[in-house]
């Protein structure tokens, strides 16, 4: 397990515990980057995933809470398979199934507001200077995507799914796989299916989906 994994696992079994119970102040940012060897970026992403599943709050000049609602979601989160569980060819598998399949809900409910996001996705992921950030914007792209569907049930599959590829199995493929070949063909892969979806073409963004999935499971597990 990496290091972000790590302390999202710590956070939650701490959450689990009632170490912190609803209300009480979690942590600086610093003291966590401290504590777990990450930089500022990965410990805000670990936190951004626990704020978008309810169990923080965060308030600009003051901290990070635990949710009034920290009781009634923790059961509900225990109950979905654990991220650490999937497999890379697990994870392609289920991506390869889902994906295309709620293509027909975004294009049927997406808003403008929901496209922005898209296109922001991309301009951050080719601004990327790691490979870490990158595989960030890449599957926050596929996240927004999916929340454009508006099905909340949707949204939180893609999330869970988001947090299998912080895994370090995944990670360690996903090195070993990317060039900078490969990964020019993503962004311009991206960029196409956010166009299609922006126009509402469904044949096209189908395919699209279809090809850049295949794609990246050719590279990362050779099938």
């Amino acid at each position: 397990m990496d290091h972000s994994a790590l302390l999202r696992e710590s956070l939650l079994d701490q959450l689990r515990a009632g170490v912190w119970r609803a209300g009480h102040r979690l942590p600086t940012e610093r003291a966590l980057c401290e504590q777990y060897g990450l930089g500022r970026s990965a410990v805000r992403r670990v936190l951004a995933q626990l704020k978008e599943d309810g169990l923080i709050t965060q308030t600009v000049g003051s901290g990070t809470y635990v949710s009034e609602r920290i009781g009634s979601l923790l059961p509900a989160l225990d109950a979905m398979p654990t991220a650490a569980a999937i497999s890379p060819a697990e994870l392609m598998e289920a991506r390869l199934a889902l994906e295309p399949a709620i293509v027909e809900l975004v294009i049927r409910n997406a808003t403008s507001a929901d496209f922005a996001r898209m296109t922001q996705c991309c301009e951050r992921a080719e601004q990327a200077r790691t490979l870490e950030d990158f595989e960030h914007w890449d599957g926050m792209l596929h996240e927004v995507i999916a929340e454009a569907a508006h099905n909340g049930f949707i949204a939180q599959v893609f999330r869970l799914m988001n947090q299998a590829r912080t895994q370090g199995e995944w990670g360690m493929l996903k090195r070993r796989s990317v060039t900078p070949e490969r990964r020019a063909a993503y962004e311009r892969e991206h960029h196409a299916l956010v166009a299609a979806l922006r126009e509402r073409d469904l044949p096209l963004a189908l395919t699209l989906t279809r090809e850049h999935l295949h794609h990246v499971r050719r590279n990362l597990l050779g099938s």
